[in-house]
């Protein structure tokens, strides 16, 4: 059972012991943690206010009353959008002129894990300095005041507000609305029975496209790992041949990653999905400026040069797309494990924009999702993850590897990425899981897989 803290919030498994796990005392000492800081950053105002939301898990009801309560005997207002996504939640923050948010999600982690994943004002995750700062706070909680009787925050709960995310969404330029109700789309839809059950069709819905539910009801009994990849989509591969579906849409449990099934049940990929996006908009716009981190595909790379825009690299993490996108001017960007940022909506990762701007695009097409994929470069990853025990110096392997290749060419502002000819490496310790990650790219999947075993194997001999 694992509790892990970072700059992004707290992590952790639920049940066990205090400390170690996600246990109900560590949940309030961490929310604790984060209104006496938000508390601290607005002195100057008489209220404060933060939204928060949950994704379907089973524990989403327990961890969200605890927070909720621990916020209000701050003497802070809390606005409770239930049952949501993560950017559903970030669009809610600045609409309701809230001083933060909170979602209640572990985002593709199985069942047993929950978090809480921290918002500023503007419904963007915090930065590293404010992310350390929650942490001292937490861990000296000497430092937070509770509030008096007559002065406890309020609480009230704000139903259907995926349905006001929705409109925002309808309401982008660049989404065609006309052009995907002419195109008569049949998409399958797997909401892993989390949120994006209940976001995802609506969404359809509202856009004229046919939807057939798979795992849509959100009782938060994942029934397959919830992480987006291939191997644990099988099911809706088959429903969209058997159905004979223009596409499947998949999304992870709190609704910032988005994968796409072909008509023939083959992947489009998580990859693809922010080239396709990028594509459209760039397009659309006659060019532009994207950003996707060390981790994803050189095909972002190749579509936004073929548009005659310039493409950027940052860190793995959310927070530093974001930064890299605003320092760049950028259009349009994300994480190539299915993460859309469209800043012309908001600053966070979107299934339901994403979705929005593909079937524009493949209704602009006039083209079959697989053609549409073939369209693109063509390369080929491999993700795969080392179990870390705490004997293991990952920062010392780090080290070794980059040390090995110096002579090729290797990034370090995250971890070690090794560049070569016609592939790549790229090797980091997670935020959120105690592995360490080993994505590789190369011009076949054969050849990404191969370049991804040598890493391990060279890996695990220095771990011997």
């Amino acid at each position: 059972m694992t509790l892990i803290k970072s700059i992004s919030g707290i992590r952790g498994t639920i049940g066990g012991n205090t400390g170690d796990n996600l246990t109900p005392i560590d949940a309030v000492k961490f929310a604790a943690a984060y209104g006496t800081f938000i508390k601290k950053k607005n002195s100057e105002k008489e209220k404060i206010t933060i939204v928060i939301g949950r994704d379907a898990r089973i524990s989403g009801k327990m961890i969200s009353n605890l927070v909720a309560n621990t916020l209000v005997g701050l003497g802070i207002d809390v606005i409770d959008l239930g049952l949501s996504t993560t950017p559903t939640v970030e669009v809610a923050v600045p609409l309701e002129k809230a001083d933060g948010g909170i979602i209640l999600t572990a985002s593709h982690n199985p069942k047993q894990w929950n978090a809480l994943k921290l918002l500023n004002e503007k419904g963007e995750f915090l930065n590293g300095e404010d992310g350390v700062e929650i942490l001292k706070i937490a861990e000296n909680d000497a430092t937070i005041q509770f509030a008096e009787v007559d002065d406890l925050g309020s609480y009230r709960k704000k139903k259907n507000y995926i349905k006001k995310h929705i409109k925002e969404v309808l309401k982008l330029d660049l989404v065609d609305k006309k052009a995907i109700k002419k195109a008569k789309f049949k998409v399958v839809v797997d909401g892993v029975n989390s949120t994006g059950g209940i976001a995802i069709p609506a969404l359809l819905k509202e856009l004229g496209v046919k939807c057939i539910e798979l795992y849509c009801e959100p009782n938060g009994h994942f029934p397959h790992n919830p992480e987006p990849l291939k191997e644990h989509l099988t099911d809706i591969s088959e429903l969209v041949v058997k159905e004979k579906a223009d596409l499947g849409i998949v999304v992870d449990p709190d609704v910032d990653r988005l994968a796409l099934i072909s008509e023939d049940g083959s992947m489009f990929g998580e990859e693809y999905t922010l080239v396709a996006c990028a594509d459209y908009v760039l397009g659309q716009l006659g060019g532009g400026n994207t950003v996707s981190n060390l981790s994803s595909s050189r095909a972002l790379r190749d579509v936004t040069e073929k548009h005659g825009g310039i493409y950027t690299a940052s860190a793995v993490g959310e927070v530093n797309v974001v930064q890299m996108m605003k320092d760049t001017n950028t259009v349009i960007g994300g994480e190539g494990n299915g993460g859309i940022i469209y800043p012309e909506s908001h600053y966070g990762r979107d299934s339901l924009v994403g979705v929005a701007l593909f079937l524009s695009h493949l209704a602009h097409k006039k083209t079959s999702c697989k053609a549409l994929r073939d369209s693109y470069p063509s390369y080929f990853m491999s993700k795969n993850k080392i179990q870390l025990t705490p004997q293991i110096d990952v920062d010392k392997i780090l080290e070794t590897m980059a040390n090995n290749y110096k002579n090729e060419d290797v990034n370090t502002i995250d971890g070690v990425k090794i560049d070569f000819a016609n592939e790549w490496v790229h090797l980091r310790k997670s935020n959120t899981e105690p592995i360490i990650r080993i994505y590789a790219e190369s011009t076949s999947q054969d050849n990404a897989d191969a370049l991804a075993k040598r890493f391990i194997t060279e890996i695990q001999q220095i771990i011997q």
